[in-house]
């Protein structure tokens, strides 16, 4: 079983020959659902989903990187994206973000504040006034917050 970026990794090719850039990929293993974000210039249609959807079933089906039954739901990345490369910590800098840990970091496990960018290996957001250091291999989940 691969897990999300070896998924990634494989079905990139396939999304990128369309014309579709690949934003990210979760595999929920409880629910079996294979999630599959892509996102374009122009944005995403419900046809641009369908078209994806069709080429990396094929896809899926021939390497079968996933054992058993499972969803295929492919998605635009939504006004309240998901994180997922380090990139994409460097392009949304200036934007409000939630962070999640996978452990606590000063007593807490979820941060808020404006993304300021990247320094080494952590993630550096502006909460209340205060800098905070996170380390980018202690996120586990981290998302824009969509302003109105």
């Amino acid at each position: 079983m691969l897990d999300a970026g070896e998924l990634g990794e494989l079905i990139a090719p396939a999304v990128e020959v369309l014309g579709y850039e690949l934003t990210g990929v979760e595999y929920l293993s409880g629910s079996a659902l294979l999630r599959v974000y892509i996102d374009s210039k122009n944005g995403i249609t419900v046809d641009d989903c369908q078209v994806v959807s069709h080429q990396l079933s094929g896809l899926l089906d021939v390497e079968d990187p996933i054992p058993g039954h499972y969803t295929l739901e492919v998605s635009s990345p939504g006004l309240d994206r998901l994180l997922f490369k380090v990139k994409d910590y460097e392009r949304f800098a200036g934007s409000r973000v939630k962070i999640k840990l996978l452990a606590p970091l000063s007593g807490r496990r979820k941060f808020s504040g404006v993304l300021q960018g990247l320094e080494g290996e952590s993630v550096l957001i502006e909460e209340d006034g205060e800098n905070i250091s996170i380390p980018l291999d202690q996120i586990a989940q981290a998302r824009l917050v969509p302003e109105y």
